[in-house]
């Protein structure tokens, strides 16, 4: 075993990863947040899709205090909480979901999504059926689309998606998050590796689209629809009418 192994270790490789994340990818996070302050400007909300555990990219972005509102987040599981598909054939083991194609236009059906609104799509891999497919039916729906993914993973590997694309050609801007093939970080001396990094580069990414998207609103002169910590006075008036503003679009 790698002796070497360490906190700080783990520390120093990070550090070097979010310091080439800021400088490489800067202009893209500036430009997916313009394109999101204009959609919440207009009316519209920002629908946030990552399969597996990409997942967390969106429960980073929204439902806590200092988040935008207007940021619904989709959810592969909403397939069987809605009555789509059963639990069986959701969990099946020799038929991975978030592999098929061919079902993203019954996820955007679940939602009560308007011609405003924009989509940021999250896969580390950017391989797989689901999240390509709702990245090509929001386009086809004249939505915009982000596209998040590892550059060092996707351009390593095949397509699953019957089209041959990866989800990176489908976005109008992409976000690399900088991490290794693999995701996992660490070299020990087996074959393994460890420390993945893409919920932590992605918890990055969601928080400075965040903090871009409400600067971009201040310049605009637009009321940031942001949730009041309990701290802030009035905080349960405030946060219940932004609520029942996108009540039926944000979940």
């Amino acid at each position: 075993m790698n002796t070497k192994i360490s906190i700080e270790m783990f520390a120093d490789e990070l550090f070097v990863i979010i310091d080439e994340l800021y400088n490489s990818q800067h202009e893209n996070i500036k430009k997916t947040a313009e394109l999101c302050a204009e959609a919440i400007a207009n009316g519209g909300v920002i629908q946030v899709m990552g399969s597996g555990h990409s997942i967390g990219f969106g429960m980073e972005m929204c439902n806590r205090a200092g988040t935008l509102v207007p940021i619904n987040n989709i959810k592969m599981q909403d397939f069987v909480i809605k009555g789509k598909v059963s639990y069986e054939e959701f969990k099946d083991p020799k038929d991975h979901f978030e592999r098929k194609p061919g079902v993203a236009d019954k996820l955007y059906d679940l939602y009560d999504i308007k011609p405003e609104d924009i989509f940021i799509i999250i896969s580390n891999s950017g391989i797989n059926g689901v999240v390509i497919d709702l990245a090509l039916h929001a386009k086809k729906m004249n939505h915009k689309v982000i596209v998040v993914t590892s550059w060092q993973h996707t351009s390593t590997e095949a397509s699953r998606h019957p089209s041959g694309k990866k989800l990176y050609q489908i976005g109008d801007v992409v976000i690399d998050n900088c991490g290794p093939q693999g995701d996992a970080l660490i070299a020990t001396d087996g074959p393994e590796k460890i420390c993945s990094i893409s919920s932590i580069t992605g918890a990055y990414i969601a928080q400075t689209i965040g903090t871009e998207v409400c600067e971009t609103l201040i310049t605009k002169g637009v009321d940031l629809p942001v949730l009041w910590s309990i701290k802030q006075e009035n905080h349960l008036e405030h946060n219940q009418e932004l609520l029942k503003k996108y009540e039926g679009r944000i979940g």
